[in-house]
């Protein structure tokens, strides 16, 4: 497990504590206005400007099935780098809170359990421990690897460099 030592950033689903490789991570923004794509999957909130990149943003509360995320003061987008269809793409990631920047080294990650969460553990990188609790390292790529989820099938141009 010592590659999955490293810095991550942690954020709030539905009161449960996940953490994104932050690697993937490429900048946290305030929740903006999202344009909505007609037919996209329901968990595909919209589209958003990003420094003129059309860039796709994603509920993982609605694809986790915990439904819509309320938005509050604390709603943060995640731009991120998912690998999509065998593509390097940049995405966003609706979270209900981002938290901190943290260091885990392999001593502090346990192997996903088999049963016991809401979540298929299939998504999952690991568990990391974090005092007395427990957050959920998510593998981002397997996330979307299983449903088929593609720009092209957005109807949205392959969003590239946003820098």
């Amino acid at each position: 497990m010592d590659e999955l030592s490293g810095q991550y950033l942690s954020f709030k689903l539905q009161q449960e504590d996940f953490a994104l490789d932050i690697a993937h991570v490429r900048e946290v923004l305030d929740l903006t206005r999202l344009t909505r794509v007609p037919k996209a999957p329901d968990y595909v909130r919209g589209v958003i400007n990003l420094r003129g990149a059309v860039v796709p943003v994603v509920d993982l509360n609605l694809k986790f099935g915990h439904g819509l995320t309320t938005e509050t003061v604390h709603t943060r987008i995640i731009i991120g780098e998912v690998t999509v269809s065998g593509e390097l793409t940049t995405l966003g990631v609706i979270a209900d809170a981002v938290q901190e920047v943290m260091e885990l080294d392999e001593r502090e990650i346990e192997p996903s359990p088999r049963i016991g969460t809401s979540l298929d553990t299939g998504f999952l990188k690991g568990m990391g421990r974090r005092e007395d609790d427990f957050v959920m390292i998510l593998d981002i790529d397997k996330v979307f690897a299983t449903d088929g989820l593609t720009l092209d099938g957005l109807g949205l141009p392959q969003v590239e460099d946003c820098a």
